[in-house]
């Protein structure tokens, strides 16, 4: 391993571990002020979708980019923190029956199977919520048009225009609604999967009240970041190992997804992973060795094997 790429691994598993142990502490059976209680249920079955596991890229992304301008790191974890909520919110409610039927994630019995499917709902419902409680907290920033700048953004990625709408694009492409509907597989990918990832580096621009031109790099970064972490997902489907990934490998031909591996073959997806890795690092220049951690995400991501 290179010291670059060891000083990566270092500092990508510091991240998870803060991460790790202030979800843990937000995520505590004690109600906060104007919280009437804090149900065991619920709170058990939170803290099971979202502990114990995962690379937390998305919060280290943030903390990242935050870096770049200097910003208290304190900080950039709590809004880390709030896009891991939205994050594990979204994988509990894609597991479930009436989306993608995963019995397995990281791993572990998804959350519906190890308690009920009411109990995941809600769990996901509480997850999404208290991710905007942890944004728009004093502790993230003094202006609080910086905390309503990031909490615009974090709605726009996790909603309609973004995740959400990504997912309603996915299950139509299925043929879940009807007759098949036509895929625009760089779109819904933009919208499902890289719209958290993307805002996981402007969040650091927005933390560090960047330029517009830094903000734009970082935009720029984010989105080529999203769509090389989509189609290694798609590669890792097809390729990958069922026990490296936690999950069941082969699930998207089993759901008869379009993928970009099913639109550029696996030869012409790992050509435009490289691209990506060009486009990235071209966007991150205007950082110079500032954005040397960054870059060595670009080429993790790219590389991973779950």
């Amino acid at each position: 391993m290179t010291t670059a790429a060891a000083d990566f691994a270092k500092r990508l598993d510091r991240t998870a571990e803060e991460t790790e142990r202030l979800l843990g502490q937000l995520l505590s059976d004690t109600p906060l002020p104007d919280e009437i209680a804090r149900p065991k249920r619920l709170m058990e079955a939170m803290r099971y979708s979202t502990l114990g596991g995962g690379k937390r890229l998305r919060p280290f992304l943030v903390v990242e980019s935050a870096a770049v301008f200097g910003v208290p790191r304190e900080a950039a974890l709590l809004v880390g923190a709030a896009l891991e909520c939205i994050h594990c919110y979204s994988l509990i409610h894609d597991d479930l029956p009436a989306m993608d039927n995963s019995d397995l994630r990281r791993g572990r019995p998804t959350l519906h199977k190890k308690t009920d499917d009411a109990t995941a709902i809600l769990a996901g419902d509480g997850l999404l919520t208290f991710a905007f409680d942890i944004i728009s907290r004093d502790e993230v920033h003094r202006d609080p048009t910086v905390r309503l700048l990031l909490t615009r953004a974090l709605a726009r990625a996790s909603g309609l225009g973004g995740m959400v709408g990504g997912q309603m694009l996915d299950l139509a492409g299925e043929g879940r609604f009807g007759d098949r509907e036509p895929v625009d597989v760089a779109r819904l990918q933009q919208m499902k999967t890289g719209a958290l990832l993307r805002y996981g580096c402007i969040a650091g621009a927005i933390l560090g009240q960047a330029s517009q031109k830094e903000y734009q790099a970082l935009d720029d970064y984010g989105r080529a970041l999203g769509e090389a972490f989509q189609i290694a997902d798609d590669l890792l489907d097809v390729e990958g190992d069922a026990a490296a990934l936690g999950k069941p490998a082969g699930a998207d031909a089993a759901l008869g997804k379009t993928t970009f591996v099913t639109q550029l073959g696996i030869d012409g997806a790992k050509q435009r992973v490289r691209d990506l890795l060009a486009r990235g690092d071209s966007a991150l220049s205007i950082f110079g060795n500032r954005g040397d951690v960054l870059r060595a995400t670009s080429r993790f991501v790219a590389e991973r094997k779950s």
